[in-house]
């Protein structure tokens, strides 16, 4: 396994894989890894002959009072972990790497799905996102990208850049993975006290049971309160609990498939999950 923190270097690294038309996996990181960025990696050496993973801290992702300062770097334990799992290429650039010393001009915005949930309370946060992915698509120019189904809403703006800037890739979502007691995999899971660690996982077996009311007849609106109410009666601090289509298109009743968002704070940290629930006619 080879790491590379130059583009220079990265594109040297993958020029013999191009000129052999194999196939190049990526995932993007920003390092800190746990199970649910290996299971990314394992996804894309079941599909690629060689697999890149990222780690890069994007500042420009991070709002005023985020912990980009903070964000655990872990460059060493990271690289053991993707060697276990047959990464081939570290790509671990500078931020002077990615952004160069000249004030950045050009921004992407993707409209519409980014205008609520973590859109509204994180301002910019989905621009920083669209900047850098595009960037490392350029620099990488993998046939297929893999990310995290528990960031719903950052896929979508990923496959809304990739179909409107006709980038050549495919973009491929993996279900969540999560802890034995249902909590979803993070990097800042590991901000959590030991007590706070404790209730996270209230998040997940509320979306469970928000399932189990909607298809026993619960009207939608009033399953979402009653998260909310449970979240907060838990100890959390909810940011918004919402329910979408998958398209993320408004929905007011559970007579189609609904996927089911949750953002709430334990303390300084913030968490995010999400549940697809299918809609079963018969």
């Amino acid at each position: 396994m080879k790491t590379e923190t130059t583009i220079h270097g990265l594109t040297a690294s993958l020029a013999p894989t191009r000129a052999a038309k194999k196939t190049i996996g990526f995932v993007p990181t920003m390092g800190n890894l746990h199970e649910g960025h290996l299971t990314l990696v394992r996804e894309a050496k079941k599909l690629c002959d060689l697999v890149v993973v990222s780690i890069f801290v994007n500042p420009i992702q991070f709002g005023v009072g985020e912990d980009f300062d903070s964000y655990p770097r872990t460059l060493e334990q990271d690289s053991l972990l993707l060697a276990d799992v047959g990464c081939d290429i570290i790509f671990a650039p500078s931020v002077e790497q990615m952004y160069g010393t000249q004030p950045r001009l050009t921004n992407i915005s993707v409209g519409k799905i980014t205008d609520d949930l973590c859109g509204k309370s994180r301002p910019g946060h989905f621009d920083g996102v669209a900047v850098v992915v595009t960037k490392l698509f350029n620099i990488v120019q993998p046939d297929y990208a893999f990310f995290g189904q528990k960031d719903y809403q950052q896929l979508a703006v990923i496959r809304q850049l990739v179909q409107d800037l006709n980038m050549p890739l495919e973009v491929i979502g993996v279900p969540i993975v999560r802890a034995e007691d249902g909590l979803a995999l993070s990097s800042r899971n590991g901000y959590l006290s030991k007590a706070q660690r404790a209730i996270a996982p209230t998040i997940y077996q509320q979306l469970q049971h928000a399932e189990q009311q909607l298809r026993a007849g619960e009207r939608l609106s009033q399953v979402l309160a009653n998260i909310s109410n449970q979240l907060t009666q838990a100890g959390l601090v909810v940011d918004y609990v919402e329910a979408r289509q998958p398209n993320l298109q408004a929905i007011d009743q559970f007579n189609q498939d609904v996927v089911l968002f949750v953002a709430a704070k334990l303390g300084a940290t913030r968490l995010i999950d999400n549940l697809h629930i299918q809609f079963k006619t018969s």
